[in-house]
């Protein structure tokens, strides 16, 4: 699936009840992510972050839901388990779809083919589909099944994703949020007072030309 494309609309069983995914996401943002299997070390520790980080994801008007091929009463009772390890009480406070017939992880090329079931069927690996208030897949990422995810990036590439569709600046490697951003190629020297009054710095490079420009985050 292609960046900046309209993600799939799509129906589905959730650990809270039916959604259709358009609906589900409103005028949010949302971040879907799938795990290999429920009652599973690393997926444990995952959706537990998850939990302990939504207010931050709820900061940036982010809804977050999860995925993998085991059934809803599966998640359901596994949810509980994974408060435990979160140290948090209540439901897991986000939904995790239940796909057993592996129908959405063939549709968005979830399935890792090196991770398999007792049955013998593909596992979902760690996919990452970000995607923005108007429905396009802004970011994805597929993690396989040994490396479990940094979710503290994944609410910095957010950061970014919705600082840089308003305004024209780029982040650089290491960003953090209230770090210096670079202006884009595409702005004029002449729209610099006017787009960034806060200043610009040009950083001097052997070849002369004058394209790293750094500005104070807008």
């Amino acid at each position: 699936m292609n960046l900046g494309v309209e993600f799939p609309n799509f129906t589905a069983e959730t650990s809270k009840g039916k959604i259709t995914f358009h609906d589900w996401i409103g005028k949010s943002w949302a971040i879907l992510f799938s795990h290999p299997a429920d009652y599973t070390p690393v997926c444990t520790t995952e959706l537990a972050r998850v939990s302990s980080l939504l207010p931050e994801f709820e900061k940036r008007n982010v809804k977050v839901i999860a995925l993998s091929c085991n059934d809803v009463e599966s998640h359901i009772g596994w949810s509980e388990d994974v408060q435990d390890y979160a140290g948090q009480k209540g439901d897991l406070p986000y939904p995790i779809i239940a796909d057993p017939k592996r129908e959405l992880a063939v549709k968005f090329g979830m399935l890792d083919p090196d991770e398999k079931d007792k049955e013998g069927l593909a596992l979902t690996c760690r996919a990452v589909f970000i995607i923005g208030s108007d429905k396009k897949l802004k970011l994805s990422m597929l993690y396989p099944a040994t490396t479990g995810r940094n979710f503290d990036e994944i609410l910095r590439v957010v950061d970014s994703l919705q600082l840089t569709m308003n305004k024209k600046v780029a982040t650089p490697a290491d960003w953090k949020s209230g770090g210096k951003c670079m202006v884009l190629p595409t702005v004029k020297a002449e729209e610099i007072p006017t787009l960034f009054p806060k200043g610009v710095e040009v950083r001097a490079v052997p070849s002369g030309k004058e394209y790293l420009r750094f500005t104070p985050q807008p």
